[in-house]
């Protein structure tokens, strides 16, 4: 029997790997920043120092750890088989650190007078998942 693939459904959702103890770190309390410069491939702990710098009112920094974040995000992923679209499910909580640092970096962009950038990012933020824009923006 032959297959055919459905070109109309898009490409699969991406499921970026989870780091437990990377995630079991950030959870149990330590520094962000130390979890950051021990797992610096978890968008996670670049998320959390983004949301904490950008609450204290430092929107730069904010901006420069939610971009290291969705940097590290992008590479995994590349390595998980995105191909620059498609669903990336706020649902699988691997997904979130990296759905957070676009957040945050949409977040900061819009603070910092970049409306463009923020715009993108937005949008962005929309296509690869409706439900995080959404749980986010709510925030």
């Amino acid at each position: 029997m032959e297959t055919h693939e459905n070109l109309l459904a898009g490409p699969p959702p991406t499921r970026l790997p989870d780091l437990p103890e990377a995630r079991e770190a950030l959870e149990s309390g330590v520094q962000a920043s130390d979890v950051a410069a021990r797992f610096p491939a978890y968008p996670a702990a670049w998320a959390a120092l983004a949301d904490e710098y950008f609450a204290g009112g430092h929107a730069v920094t904010s901006y420069a750890f939610a971009r290291t974040g969705y940097h590290r995000g992008l590479d995994q992923l590349r390595r998980a088989g995105w191909k620059g679209h498609g669903p990336v499910p706020w649902e699988h909580e691997p997904n979130r650190g990296f759905l957070r640092c676009l957040h945050a970096l949409c977040r900061a962009a819009t603070a910092i007078g970049e409306k463009d950038e923020a715009e993108r990012c937005l949008q962005f933020l929309k296509d690869a998942s409706p439900e995080a824009a959404e749980v986010l923006s709510a925030r």
